[in-house]
C-alpha cells in the first residue's frame, strides 16, 4: 500500500481498500478522522460506541481499529477484551485525551499497536497505521 500517493489513473475500489474502523464517542473525531483516513486511501466506517461497532457488519472486515479509550458503557479496553474473547484478531490503535503512561503501557502489553495522545499528528497516525498493517 502506498501512503499519501495519488492514484495515477483511477481511485481504488472499495474491494481494494483496507477497512479502518473508528470508534469514538466524540462526534468531532468521528467526522474529522475518517476524512483524513480516506485521504490516505483507506475505506472507513465510524461508530459512536463499542456496542454499535460490535453489532455492525464490519467487525470481521476491519483490518485496523482506531479506538478511543474512555467511552460510556463499554470502554475501549473493554472492547479490546471482547474482541479477544470472540477470537477477532484486529490491530488496535488507541486514541486518548489523557496522558497516562501506566494505561498506555498496559494497553500495549495487551496487544495494542499504539496509543496516541489527542491531538495527534498525521505523521504519528501514519506510523501507527504502518505498524498495525504490517503483513496485511
Amino acid at each position: 500500500m502506498t501512503k499519501g500517493a495519488k492514484s495515477p489513473a483511477r481511485a481504488p475500489t472499495k474491494q481494494t481498500q483496507i477497512l479502518v474502523c473508528v470508534v469514538d464517542d466524540d462526534e468531532s473525531v468521528r467526522e474529522s478522522l475518517p476524512d483524513l483516513l480516506r485521504e490516505l486511501g483507506f475505506a472507513v466506517q465510524a461508530f459512536a460506541s463499542a456496542a454499535e461497532f460490535l453489532v455492525s457488519a464490519y467487525v470481521s472486515e476491519t483490518r485496523c481499529l482506531i479506538l478511543d479509550i474512555a467511552m460510556p458503557r463499554m470502554s475501549g479496553p473493554e472492547l479490546q477484551q471482547e474482541l479477544t474473547r470472540r477470537g477477532q484478531k484486529v490491530p488496535i490503535i488507541f486514541i486518548t485525551a489523557r496522558a497516562d503512561e501506566t494505561v498506555r503501557k498496559q494497553l500495549i502489553e495487551r496487544g495494542a499497536v499504539a496509543c496516541l495522545l489527542k491531538p495527534f499528528s498525521e505523521q504519528q497516525l501514519r506510523a501507527a497505521l504502518d505498524a498495525a498493517l504490517q503483513g496485511s
